[in-house]
């Protein structure tokens, strides 16, 4: 009888202790099947950007090593930052509306302002204020729409780079061309963005699939010629009490994109530095910035 209890009490011990190694296998698998979901749910979004984002030769090194990490936390930190400072003008400085500038903007140590040209740090400060709902709207839903992914396959150095030279480029453009405006707005980073995504595109038209490139050169053209139509009325049909805009900026956000942007948007596979298209763009770039100082210096009608 013993033994026989004995016999029992194993078996027991025994089917316990498969039910206990069972379980986690469960488990694991349960795991693995999750992980395996979710990995294939990041492919997916990895493909279809590289298929806006890149020329077919570059997708496939693309998606070997495409992650999320670190994420873009560039463009989404500047458009934060941005809607940040939308809404403490709009809430709580002197500002009675929504949708023009008034008088807490324009009294901003954030704003380009000709008589301050002297406070440098205007000349790229003043990305982060806008003029009302529409024009941040429309920088916001831009540069999130195109930042995120260039992000995504750049990573954030690159685009930061190529967001910054637009900026600068169109303050220093507006202050030459429209010597005595105003300047708020993020437009020349983001047409910085556009243009050198235009410019990818456009040379490698045949490697991005000619449908999808005729398409993403219709969206890039219409978005474009749109915002600057806006900006051009806004310029030169709005009277001076309603704030006119300064359309230099968009421009030369555009060009920055078309040349320094091309560069850094091109060599996804590459060492950038080792790029001797980029140090052209550069110096040409450098040489632009260093004419737009002098100019402001000595030549410039706010003076």
């Amino acid at each position: 009888m013993a033994t026989t209890h004995d016999l029992e009490m194993e078996e027991v011990s025994l089917n316990m202790e498969r039910d206990m190694k069972e379980e986690p296998d469960e488990e694991k698998k349960m795991r693995d099947d999750e992980e395996g979901k979710d990995r294939s749910k990041r492919k997916k979004v990895h493909r279809v950007v590289s298929k806006w984002m890149l020329p077919e030769k570059s997708r496939n090194t693309y998606l070997e090593r495409a992650n999320c990490f670190p994420p873009p936390i560039f463009i989404i930190s500047i458009s934060i930052a941005e809607l940040a400072v939308f809404i403490y003008y709009a809430v709580w400085k002197p500002q009675k509306q929504w949708i023009t500038l008034d008088t807490g903007i324009l009294e901003s140590p954030l704003i380009y302002n000709p008589a301050k040209r002297q406070e440098a740090w205007r000349f790229i400060s003043y990305m982060l204020l806008h003029a009302g709902v529409q024009h941040i709207l429309g920088n916001l839903v831009m540069q999130l729409a195109l930042g995120i992914p260039l992000e995504m396959v750049h990573k954030g150095l690159r685009v930061g780079l190529v967001y910054l030279a637009g900026v600068i480029a169109g303050s220093l453009a507006s202050s030459i061309f429209d010597p005595l405006r105003y300047l708020v707005g993020a437009s020349g980073g983001v047409y910085a963005l556009m243009g050198g995504y235009f410019m990818n595109v456009l040379v490698n038209f045949q490697d991005m699939v000619p449908t999808f490139g005729i398409f993403r050169l219709l969206i890039v053209i219409l978005i474009v010629a749109s915002d600057m139509g806006f900006a051009l009325y806004r310029r030169f049909f709005v009277p001076e009490n309603e704030s006119p805009v300064s359309f230099a900026a968009h421009i030369a956000g555009g060009f920055a994109g078309m040349s320094i942007g091309y560069t850094v948007f091109s060599c996804f596979n590459k060492a950038l530095l080792k790029d001797a298209r980029f140090w052209i763009a550069i110096v040409a770039y450098l040489a632009c910035v260093l004419f737009a100082v002098f100019f402001n210096i000595f030549l410039s009608p706010a003076n």
